[in-house]
């Protein structure tokens, strides 16, 4: 079955594992998703991650990360952007996410970052997630 949205295919895939309180998961590797799990990573939403190719296929590995009392530290993990339905943003009307507690991830001209970076360079773009 062919996956028609892969970025929500990926956030669902990092959701379930984290609920389900597994220490890392593997997702078929592109640009735009090792861009959003950079993101992730410097946010401070998962531990680590690396690449790995197993039968010829490249994979992005990724370690989750718990608190003390192994709740996961992603709360939540939406996508905001459909294939049918893209939503766009300017600069000045960036959602903010949990009143600025959240991180939203945004496509820009610039290259895929956060809103607040991408509010710091004044540049819009589409949104692709919000995570908290």
């Amino acid at each position: 079955m062919a996956v028609t949205d892969p970025v929500a295919d990926m956030l669902t895939k990092i959701r379930n594992a984290s609920s389900a309180r597994f220490d890392r998961v593997d997702i078929l590797t592109s640009k735009l998703k090792l861009e959003i799990v950079k993101i992730l990573k410097n946010e401070g939403y998962i531990k680590n991650f690396k690449k790995t190719t197993v039968d010829g296929k490249n994979y992005i590995r990724i370690f989750l990360k718990f608190d003390d009392k192994q709740k996961p530290i992603i709360h939540g993990i939406k996508k905001i952007s459909t294939p049918g339905r893209r939503i766009y943003a300017g600069y000045k009307k960036l959602p903010r996410i949990f009143n600025g507690y959240g991180t939203l991830i945004v496509s820009t001209s610039t290259g895929v970052t956060t809103g607040k970076k991408a509010a710091e360079k004044k540049v819009g773009g589409e949104l692709i997630c919000s995570v908290w």
